[in-house]
Parts: C-alpha cells; sequence; structure tokens
C-alpha cells in the first residue's frame, strides 16, 4: 500500500481527516472558472496567489494596484511590484512543468530572483536556520543543513509516490496540506520558503485536480487568517527533531475552506 512507502509525509491523521471532510467540497471545485478579467497573457487567479502569499511576508503591495500593473501595464515603483512579479512567474511556470525536484528547485530560482543572492536561487541552505518573532526571539529551529538534503529526499521521494498513486479528494487536501507543512518544517532554503510551500501545495493540486486548481484562493485565505495559519504551524513544536505531527489538525482544517467559503 502506497502509505507504507512514505518516508517523510506523515499519514497518522487521515483516517480521522477522512472522515470529517466537507462532502461537497468536490463539487465545489468542479463549479470553479476563470476568471473573466484574465485573458492568454494574464492571469487573475495567479495574480490573486502571488500578492496574498507575497503579503503573508511583509510585503505591502494591494491586488487592485498588482493588476493594473500586471494586465493594463501600469508602472509603479520596481521595488513595489518585482518579487510579486517573480512569484507570479513561478506560478507560470509551475502551470505548465511537472512537480519534482528539479522543478522546484527552478521554481525558486524564479521566485527568490530579488530575495536571495544568485548562488542560492535554487540551492539548499548550508546554514542553520532559526524562525524569529519580531522581537528576536526563537520561534522555531529547522532542520539541521547537514540534514537538510536528506530531508529533501526523502520529501520529493514522497511526492513522486503521491503523484504516481490515485487519490481520492480528501486524500489529494490532505498530502497537499502536508506537503506545505512538512516543506516549511524542513526550510530548505536561504528564504522564499513559505512562498514555495504555498506554491507546492497549489501545484500538487493541481497535478491531482486539473486546473481549476490554479483557480482556488489559498494564498488569500492564509493571508486572511494569517495569524491562525502561523498558529497552527506552531503547534508542532520549536525543534525540528522533535516535531509531533499529531498537532497538524488545525493545520488541515485550512485548506478545505478556502473551498468552503466560495460556496457560502
Amino acid at each position: 500500500m502506497y502509505l507504507q512507502q512514505l518516508h517523510i509525509i506523515p499519514t497518522d491523521l487521515l483516517n480521522s481527516y477522512e472522515a470529517n471532510f466537507p462532502s461537497t467540497l468536490e463539487e465545489t471545485i468542479n463549479k470553479l472558472e476563470d476568471a473573466e478579467i484574465s485573458t492568454d497573457t494574464f492571469s487573475f487567479y495567479t495574480s490573486v496567489a502571488s500578492v496574498f502569499s507575497s503579503k503573508i511576508e511583509g510585503e505591502e503591495i494591494e491586488l487592485d494596484s498588482y493588476i493594473k500593473h500586471k494586465k493594463y501595464g501600469i508602472e509603479f515603483l520596481p521595488d513595489y511590484t518585482k518579487k510579486i512579479d517573480d512569484l507570479y512567474n513561478a506560478y507560470s511556470f509551475a502551470k505548465s512543468h511537472t512537480f519534482n525536484k528539479k522543478n522546484a528547485s527552478e521554481a525558486h530560482k524564479i521566485l527568490s530572483k530579488n530575495i536571495v543572492a544568485d548562488q542560492w536561487q535554487g540551492k539548499y541552505r548550508t546554514q542553520n536556520m532559526y524562525v524569529t518573532t519580531s522581537d528576536g526571539r526563537i520561534e522555531y529551529v529547522a532542520a539541521s543543513p547537514f540534514e537538510v538534503e536528506t530531508e529533501m529526499d526523502k520529501f520529493f521521494h514522497d511526492v513522486d509516490i503521491l503523484l504516481q498513486t490515485p487519490l481520492n479528494i480528501a486524500e489529494v487536501f490532505y498530502f497537499a496540506s502536508l506537503i506545505h507543512l512538512v516543506f516549511v518544517k524542513i526550510h530548505p532554503w536561504n528564504d522564499g520558503n513559505g512562498r514555495s510551500a504555498r506554491l507546492y501545495e497549489k501545484w500538487f493540486l493541481a497535478q491531482k485536480l486539473g486546473e481549476k486548481a490554479w483557480f482556488i484562493e489559498s494564498e488569500k485565505m492564509y493571508y486572511n487568517k494569517h495569524q491562525h495559519y502561523y498558529s497552527a504551524i506552531r503547534k508542532l513544536g520549536i525543534e525540528y527533531q522533535e516535531l509531533d505531527y499529531s498537532m497538524a489538525t488545525d493545520f488541515l482544517k485550512l485548506l478545505p475552506e478556502a473551498i468552503i467559503n466560495i460556496s457560502e
């Protein structure tokens, strides 16, 4: 059974997750359509994803302004739009490529163009990584640089297994969320980990569900609930080696809300 082949993505919560999965969610996804404002050269929902994923990381950008820039060519100061443009390009890249180790690295190169130095774009970090609070307290200690490559090999081994395995809708959402969570806990890049994690989650959804997954406004939902989003991530623990994925229930509940909110 495929669950026994997974090396790093936990499965202990899958049964309870499936038992409580919203029964109408698949029907709602099937009804999703692209926005009328989208064209062959402009995607409204890619703009939404790029703007709100960037806002989670503290970028001061508004969706209305970005649409004016991206669709209508209205110029803003480059610093206002360049990181969001890079993330937009990474989402565009993902839409036409398979989600795997090589392409995930390429996506990071694209989205981190104006975030990290050239030599670290698409390259795993070789330093210790600490996530700190605004007042400088250590909030999380990520995987040691000596284990990052091994952990990421496990991660993409599991991604490959899951992409090759037929999954029901509940399983797809469960594993998409955990791809997001496990990746952000490894924290393999020098920067751009959150942006990457949210992109990889959506990328996996699209590989399993088709192009309608790109219309799910998960990044916007995470931003609107960013305090709960970060709280749910923190619940697993402070040290990578001591993470308790039995505490991931609150995080797993979030992604379906991006669909449920559409139907309300």
